[in-house]
């Protein structure tokens, strides 16, 4: 069982990373920094979701005391990466490209703690079912998600009515895979 010893900083403003640390029975304070969320050419997804995932922890001081978790989560379809949409008309683009298909998740999660940095990825593959232009429609207007990886949340609609099958964690589609984090965190208290 990990003991929380050190205040930890969650370095997200994603309401599902907060609720996933919670759920974990952590104590934590919400710290952002700006960051540059660019990345160089050539990086596969997994890559991507780390390097991004990285650059946030070093925007964070090195601490002796206090434990930094960072997170980055991409969607990717044949090596498309598939952000968070622009506006309403790519996130509808981004629903009809995910229609009857297969896709990845990759979260990069890196932890900052005792002048070391730790980074690691996890891997989900979504099934989802095909949507047709009403429910595309219904999915933006009612749940706007506008603020998600791929244009869509797995704990809502679109998870419920249309992800057939996950094949991996969870909690890596909603923006932090719990359990390899609490390895971690196990490992280093």
């Amino acid at each position: 069982m990990f003991i929380q010893k050190h205040p930890i900083i969650l370095a997200s403003k994603s309401p599902r990373r907060q609720e996933l640390l919670k759920g974990l029975g952590l104590d934590f304070t919400i710290e952002l920094k700006d960051v540059d969320e660019s990345y160089p050419a050539g990086l596969n997804p997994a890559d991507i979701a780390v390097y991004i995932s990285n650059q946030k922890a070093l925007a964070f001081s090195a601490s002796k005391d206090t434990i930094v978790i960072t997170a980055d989560t991409i969607v990717a379809l044949h090596n498309e990466i598939l952000g968070k949409p622009k506006d309403k008309e790519e996130a509808v683009e981004m629903l009809r490209k995910l229609s009857g298909g297969i896709h990845q998740v990759y979260t990069g999660v890196t932890v900052n703690f005792n002048r070391s940095v730790y980074s690691f990825y996890d891997l989900t593959t979504v099934h989802c079912s095909t949507l047709n232009e009403e429910e595309i429609d219904f999915y933006i207007e009612n749940y706007k998600p506008f603020d998600k990886a791929g244009s869509y949340g797995v704990q809502d609609w679109f998870g419920l009515a249309k992800v057939e099958k996950l094949e991996g964690s969870y909690t890596n589609v909603m923006g932090l895979p719990t359990e390899k984090l609490y390895q971690l965190l196990q490992k280093l208290a």
